[in-house]
């Protein structure tokens, strides 16, 4: 039932536009064995994130998202647009993907194929009887205040390095998804 219903909400995800086109294949496969599904994907991205207030706890918002690599001109007109924040931060986010696996055992092989694809970050988050979940991470991150109170902390010069190598590592990033899909394919079916 529980994978039936995580069928469902990848459907409609993908019906609405919402599905991270990069897990799109991954998800329909793993959603189409009979011992696993996904329950939530994020290939990874660069983001732009809005914090209106420091050091308490509250939502933040994204100021610009991209799931691709970005320009210098759209980071720097995102980090030049007004905004209501007290910081702007620069963030590059990893993949992150949610296995239900059926028991313990394809639990286990989701992990297998999680080492061979040279994913360093992951494990079973819960176990239950007949239910598995299982998360994977990438580790390429970066997180940095560029903006604080209106003014900007980095010059353009130190902004266009981050940037290169924020669009290296989500390069990166995803072929070590691409890699992890494949070895599914191989191990899972």
């Amino acid at each position: 039932m529980l994978k039936k219903h995580n069928d469902e909400q990848f459907g409609e995800a993908v019906n609405e536009g919402k599905a991270d086109d990069r897990m799109k294949s991954i998800c329909r496969f793993l959603n189409s064995t009979k011992n696993f599904f996904t329950s939530s994907s994020c290939a990874g991205r660069i983001t732009l994130l809005s914090v209106k207030s420091i050091g308490k706890k509250q939502p933040n918002a994204f100021h610009r998202k991209w799931h691709r690599k970005v320009s210098l001109k759209e980071v720097l007109e995102g980090i030049d647009e007004k905004a209501s924040e007290k910081e702007l931060w620069f963030k590059l986010d990893p993949f992150i993907l949610h296995v239900g696996a059926r028991d313990l055992e394809n639990a286990r092989r989701v992990l297998k194929c999680m080492r061979l694809a040279g994913i360093k970050r992951g494990g079973i988050m819960l176990a239950k009887e007949e239910k598995f979940i299982i998360e994977l991470q990438g580790t390429n991150v970066i997180s940095l205040p560029v903006k604080s109170d209106g003014e900007l902390l980095a010059d353009k010069k130190y902004i266009s390095f981050i940037l290169k190598q924020a669009n290296t590592k989500l390069a990166d990033n995803y072929k070590r998804l691409k890699r992890f899909e494949k070895i599914c394919r191989a191990e899972l079916k």
